[in-house]
């Protein structure tokens, strides 16, 4: 493939569960890869379907200097250059749609998966094989505007206009950075709106339908081992 030129980009934003982390956690070549990024001068963000508090030690221990975009883009905090938490949606219509389709769909946990205690914008249910019935039951309903995203660890029900995308570009807008001149790095379906909004974009995985197509590079291994196949080769290409 042709990579882009160095003096093309000047930051990298990674999706977190399925591109960085995987159930065993990092992958031991990853972190330093990560660093070895940073110290060629491009700078690393994060962009998650997690709460702020879950990414926040995971940007940490990366020691990366980007900002970090959670709930699927509702929540913005660029603490490096000192700006504050910004939330930009209210969360509380998603957690009223999660309690109304727990009475339409028979088992359906309203509850949800552990972090929404922490949640601002979004709610999250656990139940990803009802995605389908989840749709049908939403679609009419006094919820249909709301926006119902799988991630492959949950399904995220998010306030209009609130997805990666937007938030990414807030964020970005804060730093002053062109979107065409950013990498974006993800494995699902709700990270083909930060593919969208950015210059290039890279899928390590082809589990959801639409995310290879909406890429412009698809790693050849998968996951986690694909975003380091994709790290090793933009390092060997600045070099």
């Amino acid at each position: 493939m042709q990579w882009p030129n160095r003096e093309d980009f000047d930051m990298i934003i990674f999706d977190i569960d399925g591109t960085l982390l995987d159930e065993n956690g990092f992958n031991p070549d990853l972190i330093p890869l990560i660093r070895k990024v940073e110290e060629l001068g491009i700078i690393v963000s994060l962009a998650s379907g997690r709460t702020l508090p879950n990414v926040t030690p995971i940007q940490q221990s990366l020691a990366v200097s980007g900002f970090v975009v959670g709930e699927n883009g509702g929540m913005i905090w660029d603490t490096r250059l000192g700006f504050p938490i910004r939330a930009l949606a209210d969360g509380k219509r998603a957690r009223e749609a999660a309690d109304w389709l727990a009475i339409q769909i028979e088992g359906l946990d309203a509850a949800g998966i552990e972090s929404n205690r922490w949640r601002e914008t979004e709610w999250c249910l656990k139940e990803v094989d009802n995605y389908e019935a989840i749709l049908d039951a939403i679609k009419g309903s006094q919820y249909d505007d709301l926006v119902i995203s799988p991630t492959g660890f949950a399904i995220h029900i998010c306030s209009p206009g609130i997805d990666k995308g937007n938030g990414v570009l807030e964020a970005l807008r804060q730093r002053g950075t062109d979107p065409k001149r950013v990498i974006a790095v993800g494995d699902a379906a709700n990270d083909i709106s930060m593919f969208n909004v950015c210059g290039f974009s890279v899928a390590v995985n082809d589990t959801h339908p639409g995310v290879v197509e909406a890429a412009d590079h698809f790693t050849e291994l998968r996951g986690t081992l694909g975003t380091i196949e994709f790290i090793k080769q933009l390092i060997e290409a600045i070099e």
